[in-house]
């Protein structure tokens, strides 16, 4: 997704609305959430991964084609995003990007502080305590010029 503002945007980057997010935890079946931040969506997809380490330090992962994509979008009017996030049959995952890896990781720890209030009613300093136990913290990239931090948090940690 593009950010609103003017001017031509670089897709390699990962920021607050989307860009290149090289997560290995986005796979068949997860649902991705991205702030859409101009009217439109603008949405494109690309740069297609067959493997991936957590960090992809080396610039680029096995690049591989995307011949056949299937993707469904639904816009939630529900949803006050700040960043992205994502939900697979297992996990909560909520990224954090910014230049500094600290930053990065505080980013990515207030997405998931959120996730943990909106889906199971926890006041934020419970959630903050539950997330030292059952939230893992992974680097999802040091490249591109924005660092980027994955938090994980497995679904069966907090029963509903």
């Amino acid at each position: 997704m593009p950010p609103n503002e003017e001017g031509i945007h670089s897709t390699t980057p990962p920021r607050f609305c989307g860009g290149n997010i090289d997560c290995k935890e986005l796979v068949s079946g997860t649902t991705l959430y991205l702030p859409i931040s101009v009217e439109g969506a603008l949405f494109s997809a690309g740069d297609g991964h067959g493997v991936q380490g957590d960090g992809e330090v080396g610039v680029s992962a096995l690049e591989c084609p995307m011949e056949r994509v299937d993707l469904t979008f639904i816009v939630r009017d529900d949803l006050k995003l700040k960043m992205p996030s994502a939900e697979t049959q297992t996990e909560w995952i909520s990224f954090g990007f910014h230049e500094g890896l600290d930053e990065a990781m505080i980013i990515a720890l207030d997405g998931m502080l959120d996730i943990m209030q909106s889906e199971y009613g926890l006041k934020r300093k419970e959630a903050l305590t539950l997330a030292s136990l059952g939230v893992d913290m992974r680097i999802t990239q040091v490249v591109n010029g924005v660092k980027g931090v994955h938090a994980m948090l497995n679904k069966k940690f907090i029963k509903r």
